[in-house]
């Protein structure tokens, strides 16, 4: 599944679990490669949504208002 059409928990939770599987070498190298490419799309997508959820907060905090 993309990336694009999970929540943030579920996103992080792929991530922690092919982190697993990597660290504990269970994986042959192919699979080695392909966890790490959606490793990779997967911590992008996590880095965004906590941005926005932390541009959101700042907008808040100055606006003192909910949007």
């Amino acid at each position: 599944m993309e990336p694009e059409k999970l929540s943030f928990e579920d996103a992080y939770k792929q991530l922690t679990d092919l982190v697993k599987k990597m660290e504990s070498g269970e994986l042959p190298l192919a699979a080695s490669v392909a966890a790490y490419e959606q490793g990779i799309k997967l911590k992008a997508y996590c880095e965004q949504l906590l941005k926005e959820a932390e541009l959101k907060i700042e907008t808040l905090k100055v606006s003192g208002q909910p949007q």
